[in-house]
């Protein structure tokens, strides 16, 4: 998302308005959900329609010098919807007051159901009507702001799943089920890695695998609509209404069934389905046992039943169902409970059943906090029915409980750098080792390219940045502006120490930049010459240690020689009553100070990316030196059959590779540490106040 830099509070922005129209209007957040996902789905729709426009009408036949109209099937062969004049997003926005806006919408959403069969009866057409028309438009302007009209990429498509995040964070509708993280769907879609044939997801919600494995496919530069088949079966037709208008505004279709997984197979794909992705619901206990005891998607037989007749945990219901579905050479990707992987019982025998068929593949464990509902561990378990011989008694373990990165204080997920590293293991198990190479030369060569772009960097206007040359500058032309003021002081002026510190530290500066330049441009060289193997790659990373850990010192520097400037000026006007004099131009220095500072920021954020891409070089290159899988303690090991039998048949990743030995961040930012904690104790009092007050109305209705 290079093209623009501040998604993140440009998504908070929009989520912000759009939640606050929902006081103008009569809906609960509940009600609220399904309209603003239906502009959203409309903008999304629109930027993707646009994306490729102009490549569809470039390539249209033509006869007799005329060229045929555009069709949908144009769109989506490039994975987009085809739009109506009256259904694109920037006619919705230009309307005047004095027309039905609702009404306008409706006839929008009709053109798109006449062209998309799939979508006939989906599109929340009647649910604007209760809108303000001034507020409707309102809600329209919000979700077109100007800066994202100047962007490319997928940027609704963040914003649409960032929508979904929140609404899913708000429980406004199933309780947040209908929503699997993407950071936990893309990793599984990778690591199944689905090429061709049926997709099949038993508990599909808002169709996030669907949309993920179409993504890997368009990964490896094929067409997924061509490739891919979609199945899916939901309980809830809320939820198969956003389903479906997940898969359409990505120019996907799929045959989503309303259905009761437990008991209903309207697909009937036993032991058909190609792929399997799931995210079923945790530890169900009211699934009726008697309806399901002779089910044939339970080849293991059920778990276990209670005295009520109801199953009392419906995790290996689902885990059998899945299994089941696998056609011979059928592969399954799914999150479940991490009670289920060592759990006892009945649950025990079907697990021992299905490790002896040879089709778990790996197990991957999660920490806790990646979902937007349930703050609970979990872990993505992988079959498959047609594993390598070497690997038939094998399962790979892999605990990716200490991987993850901090979004907000509750929501954890992975970055994209972590995704890749986890698959780079996945990959080393399937004997790719080549693809580990690439992955740690990439990162090198990416360490050497982000401290390039200190230099010089292409900006998204098409200028030239500057970055660390920039700040440099800006120091000067600081220090400039105080320098005839200082120059009148006395060498023992209380200003003395922090300016001398300040022309210190701006000189060392300025050489130590210099200095970084240059071995960048050795650095780039010998990352050109470097051949892609295990040996020269380690070496490489250990040759590339010294830059990385002079891009850190540099951004220490940075903040210093900033500090002692500020320090240097508050002296001035504080003690030497620099206000006071004509050689103070203050509204310069406020202006000087402030260009120094925002240099500061953009060059340090920068320079931050050059150790970043060599730590996740060291951190592969480290733990597989020879780029072949080994057991890692804390992390990753090969398990076969017999010690999984020796301990109870648990599949729980953490039983088996051992405690992480405890690492040192070195890059441990103790104020950035310190604001996080401000942070999130305001946000802890904020909601003590919530709840004390829901605590007091809830006495208070029980009439304490």
């Amino acid at each position: 998302m290079a093209q623009l830099e501040h998604i993140e509070a440009i998504e908070k922005r929009l989520w912000r308005a759009a939640d606050t129209l929902r006081s103008n209007s009569n809906f609960a957040s509940n009600e609220y959900f399904l309209p603003v996902m239906g502009l959203i789905f409309l903008r999304h729709a629109y930027s993707r329609f646009l994306r490729v426009k102009d490549e569809v009408e470039a390539n249209l036949p033509s006869r007799g010098g005329k060229r045929r109209a555009m069709t949908k099937e144009d769109f989506s062969e490039k994975g987009a919807i085809f739009l109506q004049e009256k259904a694109q997003f920037d006619h919705l926005v230009a309307l005047p007051d004095s027309v039905d806006r609702a009404k306008a919408i409706s006839e929008a959403m009709d053109s798109i159901e006449e062209d998309y069969e799939s979508l006939r009866g989906v599109l929340p057409k009647g649910d604007y009507n209760d809108l303000d028309n001034e507020v409707l438009g309102q809600l329209l302007r919000i979700l077109n702001p100007e800066e994202l009209k100047r962007v490319s990429g997928d940027v609704f498509g963040r914003i649409y799943e960032y929508f979904l995040t929140r609404f899913a964070d708000l429980k406004a509708h199933d309780d947040g089920e209908f929503f699997t993280p993407v950071s936990i769907v893309s990793l599984l879609a990778h690591v199944l890695a689905p090429t061709s044939g049926t997709v099949l997801d038993p508990a599909c919600g808002s169709g996030g695998m669907f949309v993920q494995s179409a993504r890997f496919v368009e990964e490896q530069g094929k067409n997924p609509t061509n490739r891919l088949t979609f199945r899916g079966l939901e309980k809830n037709a809320t939820t198969i209404r956003l389903a479906k208008m997940n898969l359409a505004v990505h120019g996907l279709e799929g045959d989503i069934q309303k259905a009761i997984t437990y008991y209903e197979d309207p697909h009937e794909l036993l032991g058909k389905a190609d792929y399997v992705m799931a995210n079923p619901p945790f530890n169900v206990d009211e699934i009726d046992a008697a309806k399901v005891k002779s089910d044939p998607r339970l080849p293991f037989g059920l778990p276990s039943e209670n005295n009520r007749g109801k199953v009392t945990n419906g995790n290996y219901v689902w885990i059998s169902y899945f299994y089941s579905y696998l056609s011979d050479a059928g592969r399954a990707g799914f999150v479940m409970s991490s009670q289920a992987s060592s759990a006892g019982g009945g649950e025990k025998t079907v697990r021992q059943k299905l490790i002896e068929t040879g089709a778990v593949d790996l197990m991957i464990a999660i920490r806790s906090n990646f979902f937007y509902t349930r703050s609970v561990p979990c872990e993505l378990w992988f079959l498959n029915r047609n594993k390598p011989a070497e690997h038939q008694d094998k399962v790979l373990m892999l605990d990716a409980r200490n991987i993850y990165r901090k979004v907000t204080r509750k929501i954890f997920d992975f970055s994209p750098e972590q995704e890749r590293n986890l698959l780079a293991i996945v990959g080393l198990y399937r004997g790719d080792s080549d693809g580990f190479l690439t992955l740690v030369s990439d990162y090198l060569g990416r360490a050497v390219d982000e401290g390039q772009a200190c230099f010089e960097a292409e900006t998204d206007t098409g200028e030239t940045a500057t970055l660390l040359p920039d700040y440099v500058a800006s120091l000067a032309a600081l220090r400039e502006q105080l320098e005839p003021f200082i120059d009148t002081l006395a060498d023992d002026a209380s200003h003395a120490e922090s300016w001398n510190e300040f022309t210190k530290e701006q000189k060392l500066f300025a050489s130590d930049v210099a200095e970084f330049q240059k071995a960048l441009a050795a650095a780039a060289t010998k990352w050109e010459k470097t051949p892609d193997t295990a040996k020269s790659l380690v070496g490489l990373t250990e040759h590339l240690e010294s830059l990385a850990n002079s891009s850190r010192d540099l951004v220490k520097q940075a903040d210093l020689v900033y500090k002692l400037a500020t320090r240097s000026i508050d002296a001035c006007e504080n003690d030497c009553n620099a206000k006071d004099s004509d050689l103070w131009v203050t509204r310069d220095i406020i202006r000087g100070r402030k260009a120094a500072d925002e240099a500061r920021l953009a060059a340090v954020s920068q320079l931050k990316q050059v150790r970043y891409f060599w730590r996740q070089a060291h951190w592969l290159t480290a733990r597989f030196p020879e780029a072949k899988l080994r057991d890692v303690e804390g992390l990753v090991k090969l398990v076969d059959r017999a010690t999984l039998e020796a301990n109870d048949w648990s599949l729980t990743p953490g039983r088996y590779v051992g405690v992480a030995p405890e690492e040192v961040d070195e890059d441990f930012d103790f104020e950035e540490a310190l604001r996080d904690i401000h942070v999130e104790l305001e946000d802890l009092n904020a909601e003590s106040i919530t709840l004390a007050k829901k605590i007091k109305k809830n006495f208070e209705e029980l009439g304490v």
